[in-house]
């Protein structure tokens, strides 16, 4: 058994040795006829290459293959880098809508209270809502404009630059709080156009106030524009305040006018001092001077 190894090892050892001088001498010989600068050898170059490189595409196509692999990892790569870049400049552009839609949404709001038109004889103050003081049981905000800066009185009416929002219901020295046409405390007279039937508008703490108190609501359809009456001398008449619809129960309800979803911007009206009355008795009239006797003519005597 070592004997047959042996004599293998014998066999292989000159094999071995005879096939790497071979591809040693190939390998020599194929330098010296790429070194050789004749012409025999030149076409003698070319004419292996035309017949060994056409031959050679089948060997070709694993390389090309591979190649196009690793060109199409990398554009992956980059895709996804580019949408990456793409979806955080998306999420910018949305950033800068939103704010943009809140400044065109302020814009329109004082554009709005610039387009409105009131007596000329009522002055306004524009404040900004601070905060809202809403809940189930008041409903309210607050404004950054006081009595002690501004002037500001309790009772004064107050829009949105659409439609009556509320009456200032309490004044500090730097803001105020508005009562809001919907809290259940508030009541305010108003006339049904164009029928002109007098009611009395009633907060129930939701988005449709009540209307009670109507003088023929035979003559009052859904739809109908509402204004305050001015009755009472608490609000201005022919502020618009909403129009008529018919609740599932059957009641006259209003749907306001004013956006009590975006309530950013408020007007408060400075409505007029009334002079009080101290003699009632100028309201009918100054006071005749007193009649004089006055002589009765003499009757004529026949001379």
């Amino acid at each position: 058994m070592a004997r047959q190894n042996g004599a293998n090892e014998d066999y292989v050892r000159p094999i071995r040795r005879l096939a790497v001088s071979v591809l040693i001498l190939c390998l020599f010989a194929v330098f010296l006829l790429w070194r050789i600068d004749s012409p025999r050898a030149e076409r003698f170059r070319a004419q292996l290459v035309d017949w060994v490189v056409p031959n050679m595409d089948w060997a070709m196509v694993p390389v090309t293959e591979t190649v196009n692999l690793v060109r199409g990892f990398q554009s992956y790569a980059a895709l996804q880098r580019q949408n990456r870049e793409l979806r955080d400049e998306l999420q910018q552009m949305k950033a800068w809508k939103e704010a943009a839609l809140q400044l065109e949404q302020e814009n329109a709001k004082l554009l709005d209270l610039n387009k409105v038109r009131l007596d000329p004889a009522l002055t306004v103050v524009t404040g900004q809502v601070l905060a809202d003081s809403g809940s189930p049981f008041r409903q309210s905000v607050l404004l950054n404009v006081g009595g002690a800066r501004d002037g500001i009185k309790d009772g004064w009416a107050v829009t949105d630059g659409l439609g009556l929002v509320g009456r200032i219901s309490g004044v500090g020295d730097k803001s105020s709080r508005v009562l809001l046409l919907t809290d259940n405390t508030s009541r305010v007279p108003v006339t049904i156009q164009p029928s002109g039937q007098r009611a009395m508008l009633s907060g129930d703490n939701s988005i449709l106030p009540v209307l009670e108190f109507i003088e023929d609501a035979e003559e009052v359809r859904p739809g109908d524009r509402v204004v305050s009456s001015g009755d009472g001398g608490v609000f201005p008449a022919g502020l618009l305040v909403g129009n008529v619809v018919q609740a599932r129960d059957g009641r006259l309800r209003l749907r306001l006018t004013a956006d009590y979803e975006r309530l950013e911007f408020l007007r408060v009206l400075r409505s007029q001092t009334v002079d009080p009355i101290e003699a009632p008795a100028e309201l009918i009239g100054p006071l005749l001077p007193v009649a004089q006797d006055v002589p009765e003519p003499e009757e004529a005597t026949d001379g």
